[in-house]
């Protein structure tokens, strides 16, 4: 049954993989306060950036975010700009230090661009990656070729395009720990479920999926991350990273050594404090676990779709299928019929089933589950897939 939040919205439910569905609590109260921000008389939008009552907000907004993740003392947090693009050349001119090397495990084409990234400011080696397969899995850690000299290992937890995704333990077991500081995009299954940050030296992803809005990108650093040794010598990256790249920089400055992206990190706080309300990461991620349980169930019985990644990497927050052409249907062969599927997306649309269509170099569908789509959206979308189904196969 749908919640009386999700009544008071209108009858389409949004799987966009970003910007993404947002709370109607949350939006509802950002509406209320956009003229008038706790009887300030203004907007928050029209806020100083250094002033007591946008300081306040940005303050609220680190707290709850620690309590969310228990961030403990040993990491500061960031309000960033540049999204997690921005990050992929971050992350390697504030890392580097005296080492020359960084190794990266690619399973999707974020990692991927990350990478390449990379390349540009050091000898960035991908230790594992799974191309051969159309990234549908994460390889085996007895295959990664890693360095114990690199300066870190970068991965991501969740690829939004290919829909695989990392257990959240993954690091924490035994066989998989690595003898250098780990650093993980999270920007599209952050704050999606608990997460033992004290795993990574850094935690990094863009809030425009789970909590919030476009522009703002959060980064969890530990502290002896932020005093890396400098180079001797040669190309010393640190010579040629933007004052507002420079994490150092903008923890002393408290994310305001220019003027951070205001509003987002106000919509960042109520979408924090929506969790809390909920009862936190336990909550959300017990939900989150439903609606993609759900949604592969169904699609694992299915004779027309198929989803193409293997089932302990399977993402919670980005779900991939295909149409299977008919002639192949009940088949492992990969045989898709892409007229049925642009068909397909025509009658979702219809149905109020939105931004369904898959990413444009992979095809097929992608329905993201982040944490304000309802359940009842799950349920909406499986009645619909299965009368198509019924309409296309028998």
């Amino acid at each position: 049954m749908a919640t009386k939040e999700e009544r008071r919205r209108s009858r389409t439910y949004n799987f966009s993989a970003g910007p993404a569905t947002l709370p109607t609590s949350v939006l509802e109260q950002a509406a209320q306060e956009t003229l008038n921000w706790n009887g300030t008389g203004m907007s928050v939008m029209e806020m100083s950036h250094r002033g007591k009552d946008f300081i306040s907000i940005l303050h609220k907004a680190e707290k709850d975010l620690r309590q969310l993740l228990n961030v403990s003392d040993g990491y500061k947090v960031m309000f960033l700009q540049g999204g997690g693009m921005g990050m992929f050349a971050s992350v390697p001119l504030n890392l580097l230090g005296d080492k020359t090397t960084a190794d990266y495990l690619v399973t999707g084409n974020w990692s991927a661009k990350a990478a390449a990234e990379a390349k540009k400011y050091c000898d960035g080696r991908i230790g594992a990656e799974t191309t051969d397969s159309g990234f549908t899995t994460v390889p085996d850690r007895s295959t990664w070729k890693t360095n114990p000299s690199a300066a870190y290992l970068h991965y991501c937890d969740n690829e939004t395009v290919h829909g695989v995704e990392f257990p959240a333990d993954y690091f924490a077991r035994e066989a998989n720990k690595v003898d250098v500081p780990v650093v993980v995009d999270m920007s599209s299954n952050f704050f999606s479920r608990p997460v033992d940050v004290s795993q990574y030296a850094v935690v990094y992803g863009g809030a425009q999926k789970n909590v919030g809005i476009a522009g703002l990108t959060i980064g969890i650093v530990r502290d002896d991350m932020l005093t890396v040794k400098d180079r001797k010598g040669g190309n010393n990256w640190k010579n040629f990273l933007p004052s507002v790249f420079d994490w150092k920089k903008m923890v002393e400055n408290e994310s305001c050594l220019n003027t951070p992206p205001v509003y987002a990190i106000y919509m960042a706080g109520l979408c924090f404090d929506w969790l809390l309300k909920i009862g936190g990461l336990d909550e959300i991620g017990r939900r989150n676990e439903r609606k993609s349980e759900k949604l592969y169930a169904f699609l694992d019985q299915s004779k027309l779709y198929r989803a193409p990644v293997t089932n302990e990497f399977r993402s919670r927050m980005n779900v991939d299928f295909r149409v299977r052409a008919v002639g192949s249907a009940g088949g492992d062969d990969q045989a898709w019929d892409t007229a049925l599927e642009a068909q397909l997306v025509k009658e979702a649309d219809a149905r109020g089933l939105l931004n369904l269509k898959g990413y444009r170099t992979v095809g097929g569908f992608r329905a993201s589950c982040y944490n304000a789509l309802p359940e009842e959206a799950i349920d909406e979308l499986v009645t619909f897939l299965s009368e198509f189904e019924d309409k296309h196969l028998h």
